[in-house]
């Protein structure tokens, strides 16, 4: 199947929209969350787990994978999806991140990115073309041009160039494109500055994408500057062409920006949280590290039938968290996952029922309490 974005249902209040988008290895019902499975694997989740919670796309990292096991091991096993025992719908990104996150050990020039390997220290060298063709390689089913995630805060002029070279590139990572069944996505890039943002959108969408990321968000601009962007930027992006925010994952956020008419989201909120100790609920936030729930017989949440709540109290993933047991970080991310995407789909039911206000309404009162007693 080639890769297709159709708009189903156009919310009358509000941006939002209810897509499918098709792949060659399946349909994606959006708006959509994708679990980060960075080296092949979302973390203390099994591919099994996550059918089962109704995960339709997962992401992967290019650069990751290229360093460690290498795109010709994954390639000779069969590609990315045969190689995690994943069969519906990967998203790779470019390793855009990893230029914003590897700060000191990479330089950036016209050509591409010279890495320094966080793993041995040995030098790799990724250009627009060489991301495109590991990126096919591996048999994703959408790929993110080499972009820069621009960091914050940062002057107008350092924007601009960055901006600049982000354009050349993905005309560069077009040209290079081989396989006609992996869709390409162009990065939206221009850090807060609106006339830069609204430069790269105009320029990014005469060009054949087959969807658009906005990048560069979620990396330390503040909620005001996140959610202002965000709208914005969506607002110059073609209707009929998927939206997809990159990296941003709080649950309210996740809520502005389906209304702004993004469709794809992907974050390491769910999961990092988990191991830590912080799961959502429809309530808001919950701490399981706290004394209170030291006898708490009740699960997590008590509206929520995953495995975790049907089966485990507060007071046992507090001892398993307490204790370091491996378990404890199992249930708790398959519980955050699971509220996650329970979320995303109350929001395209919601979409699908013209009730979006009232349903964004409920998560935004509950998100606007720290935590749950």
């Amino acid at each position: 199947m080639s890769f297709k974005f159709t708009v189903i249902k156009q919310d009358s209040m509000s941006q939002a929209r209810l897509g499918q988008l098709a792949t060659a290895h399946g349909v994606v019902e959006t708006p959509a969350f994708m679990p980060v499975g960075t080296q092949g694997s979302v973390k203390a989740i099994a591919p099994r787990d996550l059918e089962e919670m109704g995960c339709q796309i997962l992401s992967a990292n290019t650069y990751h994978l290229y360093l460690r096991p290498g795109v010709d091991v994954i390639s000779e096993l069969g590609g990315l999806h045969r190689f995690m025992g994943w069969k519906r719908p990967v998203l790779t990104d470019s390793g855009g991140y990893q230029v914003f996150s590897l700060g000191a050990l990479r330089k950036i020039t016209e050509e591409g990115v010279c890495f320094q390997s966080h793993l041995d220290g040995s030098t790799h060298l990724l250009t627009p073309e060489k991301v495109v063709e590991i990126q096919e390689q591996l048999g994703s089913d959408v790929a993110m041009v080499l972009d820069e995630c621009i960091p914050h805060p940062c002057s107008w002029e350092y924007c601009r160039d960055s901006t600049e070279r982000t354009l050349r590139w993905g005309e560069r990572s077009l040209r290079s494109r081989s396989k006609s069944g992996m869709a390409l996505f162009g990065i939206v890039q221009g850090g807060t500055y609106k006339d830069l943002r609204a430069r790269c959108a105009h320029e990014l969408t005469q060009l054949p994408f087959d969807g658009f990321a906005v990048g560069g968000l979620g990396v330390g601009e503040g909620e005001e500057a996140l959610n202002e962007i965000g709208i914005f930027t969506a607002t110059l992006l073609p209707q009929e062409r998927p939206r997809y925010l990159m990296g941003v994952g709080r649950p309210e956020d996740l809520i502005h920006a389906v209304r702004a008419g993004y469709d794809l989201f992907d974050c390491v909120i769910p999961t990092r949280n988990a191991r830590r100790g912080t799961l959502f609920t429809s309530h808001g936030k919950m701490s399981i590290k706290r004394a209170e729930f030291t006898r708490d017989p009740r699960p997590v949440d008590e509206s929520c039938d995953c495995y975790c709540c049907r089966h485990f109290s507060r007071a046992y993933l507090r001892h398993l968290y307490l204790a370091g047991e491996i378990l404890g970080a199992w249930l708790q991310s398959l519980h955050n996952l699971h509220f996650y995407h329970g979320l995303m789909a109350a929001l395209r039911r919601a979409i699908r029922e013209g009730s979006l206000d009232d349903c964004a309404e409920r998560y935004k009162k509950a998100y606007a309490e720290v935590r749950v007693q």
